[in-house]
């Protein structure tokens, strides 16, 4: 088992990597959703206006 998590001599760039990899795809994940919050009180937000009813 440890031979298998020292990878030959590069762990260091295969484990880093890995961390990077996750680092990075936890920001995008954190940065869509927070997105998408922002674009549904920005609808809700249109939606109260004045004379954007449905059917007008």
């Amino acid at each position: 088992m440890t031979e298998f998590l020292a990878m030959g001599g590069y762990a260091a760039y295969v484990w880093g990597a890995y961390g990077v990899m996750a680092l990075l795809l936890a920001t995008e994940c954190w940065h869509l959703r927070h997105r998408h919050r922002a674009l549904r009180a920005r609808l809700r937000r249109l939606a109260r206006l004045p004379g954007l009813e449905e059917g007008t």
